[in-house]
Order: C-alpha cells, then sequence, then structure tokens
C-alpha cells in the first residue's frame, strides 16, 4: 500500500492516523511543498490519479484512489479491522456528518486563518482584509466551538466509545486551528479534554509532531 501524502496537507494527515489506527502498513512518499508555490508544480502521480491534483492519492494493489472521505470508507470495507466507525447504520450516518462538518462547514473560516502563513499580499489593502476575514473566521470558529462541546457532552469520542473518523477528522480540523494561533479550547474543558485524549493516541500524536516538524522547517513564524 503506497500514500502519496504532504507535510502540510491536512487531509492526508487524517489518512495516515486511519492507516496507523488499522494497524495497516503504508509507504508514504511526501510531495514537494513550500509556503510560497504550495504544491506546484504538481506531482506527476497525483495528476494521474486524481483530477484535482491533491493529495492524499492511495494506492493499494491496482486500486488507485484519491479523497480522504472516499479512503476512510474503502479503509473500514477492505480492512474491517479496527473498525472506525460505529456499528449501527443510524449512528454511521452521524459520524459522517461530523466528518462533514470538520471537512466543509470548520474548513473555510478555518481558511480565512491560512494566510498567517501565507506570504503577505504586496497590496496594503487586500493584507488588510485577508487580516479582517482571519478575524471574522475566529468568531464562526467560536461559535462551532461551543456547538461542538455541547455535541460531545461528557463522551470520551464523538461517536460514543468507539474513536471514528470524526475523531480523526475533528482532531486535525482544531489542530490546523490550534497551529495558526486561533481560539483556544480554554473555554470548553470537556473539548479541551477530548482532544488531548486523541493527541496522546500514537497515530494522532505521530501527525501533530512531524506537522510541528514540517512548521518548523516551512512556515514563518506565527
Amino acid at each position: 500500500m503506497k500514500l502519496y501524502s504532504g507535510p502540510l496537507s491536512l487531509f492526508s494527515r487524517k489518512v495516515e492516523i486511519a492507516l496507523r489506527e488499522k494497524g495497516l502498513p503504508f509507504d508514504r512518499e511526501m510531495v514537494p511543498f513550500t509556503q510560497a508555490k504550495g504544491y506546484s508544480p504538481k506531482h506527476p502521480a497525483v495528476l494521474a490519479a486524481n483530477p484535482k491534483g491533491q493529495v492524499p492519492v492511495l494506492i493499494d494493489g491496482d486500486l488507485t484512489i484519491f479523497d480522504s472521505t472516499v479512503i476512510f470508507e474503502y479503509l473500514e470495507e477492505a480492512y474491517p479491522q479496527a473498525p472506525l466507525y460505529p456499528a449501527s447504520p443510524r449512528d454511521r450516518a452521524r459520524c459522517r456528518l461530523l466528518e462533514l462538518t470538520a471537512d466543509e462547514i470548520l474548513l473555510p473560516p478555518l481558511r480565512s486563518l491560512m494566510t498567517r502563513t501565507s506570504p503577505p499580499d504586496p497590496d496594503p489593502d487586500r493584507q488588510r482584509q485577508r487580516m479582517a476575514e482571519a478575524d471574522r473566521g475566529e468568531i464562526q470558529l467560536r461559535d462551532h466551538y461551543e456547538t461542538l462541546s455541547r455535541r460531545l457532552g461528557s463522551q470520551d469520542h464523538f461517536c460514543g466509545e468507539r474513536f471514528t473518523v470524526a475523531d480523526i477528522a475533528l482532531f486535525m480540523t482544531i489542530l490546523w486551528v490550534q497551529r495558526l494561533k486561533g481560539p483556544k479550547l480554554d473555554k470548553h474543558p470537556n473539548l479541551a479534554a477530548w482532544y488531548s485524549r486523541v493527541k496522546s493516541r500514537p497515530s494522532a500524536g505521530q501527525a501533530a509532531a512531524e506537522i510541528a516538524a514540517a512548521d518548523r522547517e516551512l512556515s514563518p513564524p506565527l
């Protein structure tokens, strides 16, 4: 099994965590990345596999797939141990919605914070606009924290007793918020405790440590 990943690819790191949770050995190739050019030029194998030219791309035998959600679902069906989805159809649906929340609802305000590790816009007005958008993104993320805190309640994991793809996706999104100096979790102790529990897992801890190392190498200080 081979995974094309990226040093600062949130979605690739999601897949790495899932592979390690399932105990699946894989070869990893990191595609070239710089803060100035991003993932350009695109890796030819990634371009050939994914029309969007994005990582992650997973190759398993004669199967090549992309998109972290599609990869999650394939891994669960092809390698059901250890399960990363709840048992019942209803709970699986709720789990998928939480992953979608991380990937599509939290991502837009998170994306506004990414300007903090991007080269400044040479136009002062555009740069001020970008920073104002980051401030608005912080407000939206605080609102999302409140919703997530209520959703988590006193559970250890978002989908009950089992660690799932919902935890992986939400952890990675919140980790990205933290690395971009977004809102802290201190006003939501249950969410902060959950975040610490996930980060203490070897799979997530390795991803977090490698992201921090990539930041030191590739990103300007925040």
